[in-house]
């Protein structure tokens, strides 16, 4: 993990969750759950809500059919964390081979954002919301340099499944997931950084050129780029601005999609 505070900077609560799960699991606990129980106010309490909800709600696709359609999204942002872990999961919940006709025509529509052919509205709305779940999580995946450890993958990936997405309300707080909340809180809300900055950065025009790496190569930030932050800006800062990237790139794809739904 590239920053420290996604290691070591948790409230207590979480410490304490990670500390009894590994204790139980003999597994260290993974990135995915560090990053998103870190500072739950400002992104994670809304964004696990929306996963739960995209990942394991009621939906026109089963749970294997969800996780293949996150396992592409992973392929197509080259996010090997990610795919991975969705090509286990695809396993645990259901392959869902061979693929059914609307299944083929949700991938292609998540693809290239064309009208789809013989999709059901609600089946395409479904699919964009598992797609704006996973296109944050695989661009914050390859610029925090998230890692699997031995173990980490069975454990991580059968407790996932298991317990459909959700993590402990203590951990979380009240947070409501929907696309618009997640812009709220993450673009809108006070925090470290400016709102202003923040915005700039869901654009792609922040700090150079790291924002824009973020939303359209997170396989190319390095940890080389992230320490040359460092120098200028605090974690949380970097912390903030990189979820801003990642959110307002897949807040772009979700919202293109259902403009080509007609809302």
């Amino acid at each position: 993990m590239r920053l420290a505070v996604l290691d070591r900077g948790h409230h207590l609560p979480a410490r304490m969750f990670f500390g009894l799960t590994s204790l139980v699991s003999r597994v260290p606990m993974s990135d995915v759950p560090k990053t998103l129980l870190y500072r739950p106010d400002f992104f994670g309490a809304v964004f696990l809500d929306l996963s739960a909800k995209a990942m394991r709600g009621p939906s026109f696709w089963t749970a294997g059919q969800r996780e293949y359609m996150a396992m592409r999204t992973a392929e197509r942002l080259q996010c090997p964390y990610c795919a991975v872990t969705h090509t286990e999961l695809v396993q645990i919940a259901g392959d869902p081979s061979p693929l059914r006709p609307e299944l083929v025509a949700a991938l292609a529509f998540l693809d290239d954002l064309t009208p789809p052919s013989g999709l059901p509205h609600d089946a395409a709305v479904d699919a964009l919301n598992v797609s704006l779940i996973w296109q944050v999580v695989n661009r914050l995946a390859n610029a925090f340099g998230f890692e699997l450890l031995p173990g980490q993958l069975e454990s991580g990936t059968r407790s996932l499944h298991r317990f459909g997405y959700r993590f402990p309300g203590f951990l979380t707080g009240k947070g409501v997931g929907t696309p618009d909340s997640l812009r709220h809180a993450v673009l809108e809300a006070p925090a470290h950084t400016s709102a202003e900055l923040r915005q700039a950065a869901a654009a792609g025009d922040a700090w150079g050129s790291y924002a824009a790496t973020v939303r359209t190569a997170s396989y190319r930030i390095t940890s080389d780029d992230v320490a040359r932050l460092k120098q200028d800006h605090t974690e949380d800062e970097i912390f903030e601005v990189t979820v801003a990237a990642a959110v307002g790139a897949a807040l772009d794809h979700y919202d293109t999609g259902r403009k080509i739904l007609g809302g």
